[in-house]
């Protein structure tokens, strides 16, 4: 689409210059035509032997050289806008880059504007794992009356009693004892640990 913009405006160009032309032409044609003198009485202003040909192409003239600088003035307000619009994003995105430095530097964060050596903000993590049991499910007594839970909500595989470990991931730098107080026995492993 901006292609076609582009040949729209060409066109116009070309337009109007040949209107210009064919103005000129007739203008020509007409100051030739009507060589005879008036006197133009105007309020104050008095003119005597002027061609005939000036009376009408003076005031157009003016009005058109009237319009294109209007049009030159109008074009030069927008250009202007236009200047100071891009001068006020560039400002801003300055600024954006300046919080974005100043950013990292107060979230330690290493970044591309700051020309220091990187150096990590925390020391490495000791991940430490732990063993923690699962707590033992028992299963509820269905009664008679009570209704069947939604099928979304039916447990299929529920816990066969059976203590299952896992690893616990810890960020501390040292293991410390943990107990949940759901057994005793991984209490006492934990604290062993």
């Amino acid at each position: 689409m901006p292609y076609l913009s582009h040949v729209w405006q060409r066109f116009l160009l070309a337009s109007s210059l040949l209107v210009g032309l064919a103005i000129g032409a007739g203008v020509t044609v007409f100051g030739y035509s009507n060589l005879a003198t008036v006197d133009v009485h105007w309020s104050v202003l008095r003119l005597t032997g002027v061609p005939l040909w000036t009376v009408a192409v003076v005031p157009v003239a003016l009005v058109l050289a009237t319009m294109t600088v209007y049009h030159w003035i109008d074009g030069l307000h927008h250009f202007t806008e236009h200047m100071r619009h891009r001068h006020r994003v560039h400002e801003l995105e300055q600024e954006v880059t300046k919080l974005r430095a100043h950013l990292d530097q107060v979230l330690e964060m290493p970044g591309k504007t700051t020309g220091k050596e990187d150096k990590p903000s925390l020391p490495p993590a000791e991940v430490a794992l732990e063993p923690v049991s699962e707590p033992e499910l028992k299963p509820e007594p269905v009664t008679a009356y009570a209704p069947e839970p939604p099928a979304e909500q039916q447990v299929e595989d529920r816990p066969t009693g059976k203590k299952t470990k896992r690893p616990r991931v810890s960020l501390d730098s040292a293991p410390e004892p943990h107990s949940n107080g759901a057994d005793s026995e991984a209490a006492v492993t934990a604290q062993e640990a």
